[in-house]
């Protein structure tokens, strides 16, 4: 299975999380970060191109043997749902609309998860801003492996295991750890979703809901687009626990790799994210970065010194969420 990871615990911490303070710090030299606050109007345009560009793949899959279909999935349909995915995630920050707009964004939501095959958008919603607030908390933050996971999976083919493994543990974990009752606009979600998927198989086939929710599976995975996963908070270099990636990826991704700028100021939609490091340069330029997520995606599984226990942690402190 290879080499056995270096560390046999999480790195604990007794400091908070670094965004808040460092928004505080950078506002006070830079206001006129405030004015990219908002939303972005062209965001609604290129999530329904996205979106429409998979009901048009839909009649033509049928005619697709299995090896093309998964192919596809995985170089295509894929790379579209894993951005849709970021979309939803734009819209957990209420990007789509503003702010001001919350059934409009819980609305756009339900349609940028169509493709998807599997309702998420409202269910990421709910623990995702917690992630934000408690970064790092062992209890309230579920983007944390769980010390089952790091235990299990803690060889050089362990960590490859996991990565195939992550759309299971990302979407299951929560419900593991820090479960909660569903919203009403949960079971909306469930509900279209359902429909959604049931009218993709009568009109188009099962082959078709098969090349949705693959490329969903397989592009969360072993895909460089899943690269962003670890990126983000894999503690790469001791001490540093969010990283941004200024690849080219971020063109599809919503410029989710900017993700210090993210953390530091969720309420900048992506589109505007490099705009915050330009304006800020001597906070980001000394920090550590990734310039390949499928460089990240090799480091992880071959460097012993990182795996599911390289993140940062610290003890709950009875907040309630």
């Amino acid at each position: 299975m290879g080499a056995h990871v270096s560390r046999n615990d999480f790195e604990w911490v007794h400091t908070e999380e670094p965004h808040a303070s460092r928004r505080k710090i950078i506002l006070e030299k830079y206001p006129e970060i405030k004015k990219l606050y908002g939303y972005d109007p062209n965001f609604k345009w290129v999530v329904t191109g996205m979106v429409f560009a998979q009901f048009v793949m839909l009649p033509l899959v049928p005619y697709m043997s299995w090896p093309v279909l998964i192919v596809v999935a995985y170089c295509f349909g894929g790379v579209i749902n894993h951005s849709l995915m970021l979309a939803i995630h734009e819209i957990a920050h209420s990007l789509a609309f503003g702010h001001n707009r919350p059934l409009h964004n819980k609305l756009f939501g339900f349609f940028a998860n169509l493709p998807i095959g599997i309702p998420i958008s409202i269910s990421f919603k709910k623990y995702h801003l917690e992630h934000h607030r408690y970064q790092g908390d062992e209890k309230i933050d579920v983007d944390l492996p769980t010390l089952v996971e790091a235990k299990l999976f803690c060889t050089t083919g362990g960590k490859l295991v996991w990565l195939f493994l992550q759309p299971f543990f990302y979407s299951l974990r929560p419900l593991v750890v820090r479960p909660k009752p569903p919203m009403p606009m949960e079971v909306i979600n469930l509900i279209l979703q359902i429909m959604f998927d049931m009218l993709v198989v009568k009109f188009f086939g099962g082959k078709a809901l098969a090349y949705l929710l693959i490329g969903s599976l397989l592009a969360m995975g072993i895909h460089p687009v899943a690269g962003h996963f670890i990126s983000e908070h894999y503690m790469f270099k001791k001490g540093f626990e969010t990283y941004s990636y200024y690849g080219p990826l971020n063109w599809i991704t919503f410029n989710v790799g900017y993700h210090n700028e993210h953390h530091d100021f969720p309420a900048v939609p992506g589109s505007r994210l490099p705009e915050v490091k330009r304006i800020a340069p001597e906070f980001y330029d000394n920090l550590p970065h990734h310039d390949s997520w499928s460089s990240v995606l090799w480091d992880f599984v071959t460097d012993p010194d990182i795996g599911p226990y390289a993140r940062i942690k610290r003890k709950n402190q009875g907040l309630d969420s």
